[in-house]
């Protein structure tokens, strides 16, 4: 959860690389409104390391300059909670610094009392709203005097420097499960980041998935899908979704664990051990 019970960015970063792992995630969220009336998406109460996380892009940039490999993710970004330029620029900075091992998960949220305290855009139109942010995000990624006009997103011509490492910027990877989140992610996003118990039928949802892609005119093998994980990990687990052409899982310390830092260490020896039968 990247709070500051847990341990230090680099120090997980280098025992995750140096034990086999892709990459390492941290989620976002910039504060939790007090007085907050949309319930927690999995129900109960709000756990309390959600009112305790640290900027995801600081601790990627420490995880980054520790390790030489090990890719950084956030898993999720709230693009929409930040201002545009000075995000872009934060983005573009990291990319540069890790030498191309960025990578955006990103969503449109669920708190809509945090939305609001962030941001002026419309709670009502925030697909169309995270749509906007990114393709103005890869203008300013990829065009030399960048401009943007959409219905919500709108800047003149700007110069924006340095480029992020990455052609065309980080990949950015969509966490969307809902209809509109789904035809959202096969039109424009690089990825597709579902969370494995919300799929009743885990095959069919990845070739529902790769239809829709299809029929937006895309390839569906250039959208990778990033599977989060919360079933219980087992070998045979991982291998059926690396064999329905999933092409990472990312897998958390789990909620029960969110309070016990002494856990983690521990999970990644196990998780790590793995490894080498996914890779044959």
């Amino acid at each position: 959860m990247n709070t500051a019970d847990d341990p230090e960015p680099d120090l997980l970063a280098r025992t995750l690389e140096q034990a086999g792992f892709e990459s390492l995630w941290y989620g976002e969220h910039s504060h939790i409104p007090v007085a907050r009336q949309t319930p927690y998406p999995p129900g109960g109460q709000l756990p309390g390391p959600y009112k305790k996380m640290m900027d995801p892009y600081i601790s990627l940039t420490a995880a980054a300059s520790a390790t030489k490999k090990l890719k950084v993710g956030t898993g999720i970004a709230l693009l929409l909670e930040r201002e545009l330029l000075s995000q872009a620029k934060t983005i573009c900075s990291l990319d540069r610094l890790s030498e191309g091992r960025l990578m955006i998960g990103c969503g449109v949220g669920w708190n809509e009392e945090e939305f609001n305290n962030a941001s002026n855009l419309p709670w009502n139109r925030r697909y169309l709203a995270l749509k906007e942010t990114v393709a103005a995000q890869r203008a300013l990624f990829t065009e030399q005097e960048p401009e943007f006009y959409g219905e919500l997103i709108r800047f003149e011509k700007v110069w924006f420097e340095p480029k992020p490492h990455q052609s065309g910027g980080p990949p950015i990877i969509f966490g969307a499960m809902g209809p509109m989140g789904l035809r959202h992610t096969a039109q424009w996003a690089d990825g597709w980041m579902p969370v494995d118990i919300a799929l009743p039928d885990i095959p069919k949802a990845i070739a529902d998935f790769q239809d829709l892609v299809n029929s937006y005119g895309r390839n569906p093998a250039e959208v990778e899908i990033t599977m989060v994980v919360m079933s219980t990990v087992t070998s045979d687990l991982l291998k059926s979704y690396r064999d329905m052409g999933i092409h990472r899982c990312n897998i958390g310390v789990g909620v029960e664990n969110w309070d016990r830092p002494e856990a983690v260490m521990p999970m990644i020896e196990k998780f790590a051990d793995l490894i080498p039968e996914l890779v044959n």
